[in-house]
């Protein structure tokens, strides 16, 4: 059966996006140096098929410059972030928000800071509801 076709990043194309939020309007070759210092050296074909689905993706969009392209993100990191949870809740836990915050708390990868801050963030959206 063939794979379905995901709007959500893979983690390829995420250190793409990173690239892009962190820098604005990139160049080909301005993604490719950022990967290159980031650990991560590609080639030009490469760089340019991957930023090709992002723009497919509907992630990016892009002008003619010269005789290259610039690329800017037309989906800002948080709503990525927010869609790449929604299916992680949808895939992995029924759609259940409530399943998901029970295995993140229940990990052994989340301190006891970090759970403060989750509670400060609950209390904080208490808040707001009740206004």
């Amino acid at each position: 059966m063939a794979r379905r076709r995901s709007r959500i990043l893979t983690e390829v194309e995420l250190e793409f996006m990173d690239v892009v939020w962190d820098e604005g309007e990139v160049t080909t070759e301005a993604v490719q140096n950022a990967l290159r210092r980031r650990g991560r050296p590609l080639s030009d074909g490469s760089v340019r098929k991957v930023l090709s689905i992002l723009d497919t993706k509907g992630y990016l969009d892009r002008r003619q410059e010269g005789r290259g392209h610039v690329y800017w993100a037309t989906v800002c990191r948080e709503k990525a972030q927010r869609g790449m949870v929604k299916d992680l809740v949808d895939r992995a836990f029924d759609g259940s928000a409530p399943l998901m915050v029970a295995a993140l708390v229940n990990s052994k990868n989340v301190s006891r800071k970090e759970l403060g801050e989750i509670k400060r963030l609950i209390a904080r959206h208490r808040g707001r509801e009740q206004r």
